[in-house]
């Protein structure tokens, strides 16, 4: 359903180290920048992207909107949230743990990044 997603940044450099940090946490590999300023990430079939907004206007955080990576285990999401509060982002919500949810259990870590975009690692646990 999805070919990317993208987010804006005021800062290309600060998104770097803070996602250079949390996609190396889960075996992914640095960001490469575009010809057109933006971060580009390449992980499991995935492009997830960092740009400034091409309006010229701030970047800003969707309110209510958040941006799931899917985890292969609590270790991994742990290790995700860790990398990323050591490089400039926010532990938001509850601490990393087990949610029950609709779909079942779930392991849950919730960060925002440097510009306040919502970010969640998930791993569903097995029933």
């Amino acid at each position: 359903m999805f070919s990317h997603m993208m987010v804006g940044s005021n800062d290309i450099d600060r998104s770097k180290t803070f996602y250079d940090a949390v996609f190396g946490a889960i075996g992914g590999k640095p960001g490469v920048v575009d010809a057109k300023g933006r971060l580009i990430y390449l992980h499991n079939g995935g492009i997830f992207l960092v740009s400034k907004p091409i309006d010229g206007k701030a970047a800003t955080h969707a309110n209510g909107g958040t941006i799931g990576f899917a985890m292969s285990g609590p270790e991994q999401a742990d290790a995700w949230h860790a990398a990323g509060v050591a490089h400039g982002g926010t532990a938001i919500e509850d601490p990393p743990g087990i949610r029950q949810g609709g779909a079942g259990k779930m392991y849950l870590a919730y960060l925002r990044d440097p510009d306040g975009n919502k970010l969640c690692a998930l791993h569903r646990i097995p029933a």
